[in-house]
C-alpha cells in the first residue's frame, strides 16, 4: 500500500514531484537555527552571580556578620593564583581558593581573560583537579572553569586537555552541584559541533546523563540536565539513531513536565532528532510525543509553541501514516490559533505544515479543504504576508491544486485561490514561480474536465493573461516552456502560421510565388465593362497568375 502510494505522488504532476510537494527544512534550518530567540543557545555561560556550594556568588559575610563584596580577579592576578593550583597534593584550602579565583576570573560577562588563563597552563590542571573524590568543592570549581572555557572559541582545548572521561565519570557523582556543573560543560562541548558532540557521546556520556533527569536533585538541575540533552542531539549531520534512541521516552516524558525551560529544551531536541528520514519521525512518533506535541501548541508561551510546531512539521514531512498521526491528534484544531499569532515564525511554519499535508492522500487533503476558514486566510497570505510567509502559503495552495481532486480543486478556487496565485507570477524566486504555474495548470486542467469555461477568464481577470504573457521572455527555461504552454493550451494563444499565399507552387521544375488566381469582379457599370472588354479583350479582367520561374534555362547568367 505504502509503494501504491508513492507511485501515486510520483506520477500525479510533472512540474514538481511528490518529494517538492512534501518539503523537509534543507532550505531553512541553518537560518532557523541561528535565531536564538527563538531556541536555546548552543553553549552557556556560568556567570559569578550563579550561587555554588557555600557560597553566595556575589558577597561573602565576614564574623562581625557584616557582608563584603567577593574580589574581582582579573588576569593581573594569575601570577598570584597560578602557584596554589600547582601542588595538587598540598593546602586543599589554597587549592580551592585558587582555583575558585581562576573560576571568578572566567566568569566575568565582558571580556573574559581566557586566552591568557590558557596559555599560563592552568587548563590541564582543571583537568586534574576533577579527580579530587574527596573534594567534590574543589571539583566543582575546576568544573565550572572548565564550563566557561569550553563557552568560547577554546571548546576543543577542553576535549584535548582530556577532560571528557572525568566529566562523564563525574555525572555519576554522589554530589549534585558537581553533576550539575559537569553536564553543564559537556553540553557546552557538545554545542560547538556536530564531531565533538559525536566525541561526548562515544566517551558514554548519553547513560548518566538520563540516569540524572530521571531523578533530578532540583528543578535547575532538571533544566540543565535537559539543555545539555538538547545539544546531544542537535546538529548535522545527526549523531547515530542507535546512540540517541534511548533518549526519546525521556525527552516525551518531559513534554508534560512543570518546569518550562525543560519542556522547550525537550522540544527542541526531539525537533532535531526527526527532522530527516521516516525512521528517525517514527521512533519519535512511537513515544507518544504526537498528542503532547499537539496539545503544546495552545501554550501560551510562542518559546515552547515554536519547537512544538517545528517537530510536528517535521512529523508531517514523512510518510501519508506518519502525517495522519499527527491530523488525528487533532492539530487542524489549532491551526487558526497558529495563524492569527503575531510572530512571523509561527505563521510561516504553520503554513509549512499544513502545505506538507496539502501533499498527502485525498483524504488528508479533504481535512483542509473541510476549514474553508483557514484556506481563506491562508489564501489572504499567499498574496499579502511578508514574503517569508507568503512563500509558504503558496505551496499550500499549489499542493491542493496539484494533489487534489477536480472537486476540490474546484472549492479551492471558489475560495480566492486564482487571484493568490496570479498574483506570485511577477515575483523573482523562480522556484516559487514555478510552483505558481504548476498550480495554475493544474487548476485549469481540472476546470477543462470539469466544463468549467470560467477559469481563464479568471485568470485573465487577475491580470495571470498578461503575466503569462511577460513570463515568455523569462531567462529560466522552465518558466518560459510553461507559460509558452499554458498560453497555447488554455489561451489560444498559437505561434502565427505562414501565410499560405506566401507557400512556392509548384509547377514542373519552376516555383511560382504570388496570390492565387481569382475572378476579375467589375464593379463599374455594364455600359463602361462592355468598353473596357473590348478594347482590353476578356483576358484583361481575369488576370492569369504569372508565375516567377528559377529555371536556370530562363536566367540570364
Amino acid at each position: 500500500m505504502v509503494g501504491l502510494n508513492t507511485d501515486r505522488k510520483a506520477n500525479f504532476k510533472k512540474g514538481i514531484d511528490a518529494a517538492e510537494c512534501r518539503r523537509g527544512r534543507e532550505d531553512t534550518q541553518i537560518r532557523l537555527r541561528k535565531n536564538k530567540k527563538e531556541e536555546s543557545l548552543a553553549k552557556r555561560r556560568n556567570f559569578a552571580n550563579v550561587k555554588g556550594p557555600a557560597e553566595n556568588a556575589g558577597v561573602t559575610v565576614n564574623q562581625t556578620g557584616a557582608t563584603a563584596t567577593k574580589r574581582v580577579f582579573t588576569e593581573a592576578d594569575i601570577p598570584m593564583l597560578l602557584p596554589g593550583m600547582q601542588n595538587l597534593m598540598g593546602d586543599k584550602e589554597v587549592l580551592l581558593e585558587s582555583v575558585r579565583g581562576f573560576r571568578r576570573m572566567l566568569s566575568l560577562e565582558i571580556n573574559p581573560p581566557v586566552a591568557a588563563v590558557m596559555n599560563c597552563g592552568a587548563l590541564p590542571l582543571f583537568v586534574q583537579m576533577l579527580n579530587l573524590n574527596d573534594h567534590p568543592t574543589i571539583q566543582f570549581e575546576a568544573a565550572w572553569a572548565l564550563t566557561n572555557v569550553a563557552s568560547t572559541e577554546f571548546t576543543s582545548k577542553v576535549v584535548e586537555a582530556n577532560a571528557l572521561p572525568a566529566l562523564v565519570a563525574l555525572l555519576r557523582s554522589p554530589d549534585a552541584d558537581v553533576r550539575e556543573q559537569c553536564a553543564w560543560c559537556l553540553g557546552n562541548i557538545a554545542g560547538d559541533s556536530p564531531p565533538l558532540r559525536d566525541t561526548v557521546l562515544n566517551c558514554g556520556a548519553m547513560e548518566p546523563l538520563l540516569l540524572n533527569i530521571e531523578n533530578p536533585a532540583t528543578p535547575a538541575m532538571l533544566q540543565n540536565m535537559v539543555w545539555a540533552l538538547s545539544n546531544f542531539c542537535r546538529g548535522k549531520p545527526q549523531p547515530d539513531l542507535h546512540v540517541i534512541a534511548p533518549a526519546v521516552p525521556h525527552l516525551s516524558r518531559m513534554l508534560t513536565s512543570n518546569n518550562q525551560d525543560a519542556i522547550v529544551d525537550a522540544c527542541w531536541a526531539l525537533s532535531y532528532l526527526c527532522d530527516g528520514s521516516d525512521d528517525r519521525i517514527q521512533l519519535v512518533q512511537d513515544s507518544g510525543a504526537t498528542e503532547h506535541l499537539v496539545s503544546l501548541l495552545s501554550h501560551e508561551s510562542a518559546s515552547v509553541v515554536t519547537p512544538a510546531l517545528r517537530c510536528l512539521g517535521n512529523f508531517v514531512s514523512g510518510s501519508d501514516r506518519q502525517t495522519q498521526a499527527v491530523v488525528d491528534a487533532g492539530v487542524l484544531d489549532k491551526i487558526t490559533g497558529l495563524l492569527a499569532s503575531s510572530k512571523k515564525t509561527i505563521k510561516k511554519e504553520t503554513c509549512w505544515l499544513l502545505s506538507n499535508i496539502a501533499a498527502g492522500t485525498r483524504m488528508q487533503i479533504a481535512s483542509l479543504i473541510a476549514m474553508p476558514q483557514v484556506l481563506s486566510v491562508v489564501i489572504h497570505y499567499a498574496q499579502t504576508a511578508e514574503w517569508e510567509i507568503r512563500k509558504e502559503a503558496t505551496w499550500v495552495v499549489s499542493n491542493i491544486a496539484t494533489m487534489g481532486s477536480g472537486h476540490q480543486v474546484k472549492r479551492l478556487v471558489e475560495l480566492g485561490a486564482i487571484d493568490a496565485i496570479c498574483s506570485i507570477l511577477d515575483i523573482t524566486d523562480a522556484r516559487i514561480c514555478l510552483v505558481a504555474l504548476d498550480a495554475m495548470e493544474s487548476i485549469l486542467k481540472s476546470g477543462s474536465q470539469l466544463g468549467l469555461t470560467t477559469y481563464p477568464t479568471l485568470v485573465d481577470e487577475a491580470d495571470g493573461l498578461e503575466k503569462l504573457e511577460s513570463l515568455q521572455g523569462h531567462a529560466n527555461v522552465d518558466i518560459y516552456e510553461k507559460s509558452i504552454a499554458l498560453l497555447e493550451t488554455y489561451f489560444g494563444v498559437e505561434d502565427e502560421v505562414e501565410d499560405e499565399n506566401l507557400a512556392p507552387v509548384v509547377t514542373g521544375n519552376t516555383f511560382g510565388f504570388g496570390v492565387q488566381e481569382k475572378a476579375f469582379e467589375w464593379t463599374g457599370s455594364a455600359e463602361d465593362e462592355a468598353k473596357w472588354s473590348g478594347a482590353l479583350g476578356d483576358e484583361a479582367l481575369t488576370p492569369a497568375l504569372q508565375p516567377f520561374s528559377f529555371n536556370a534555362n530562363n536566367m540570364n547568367m
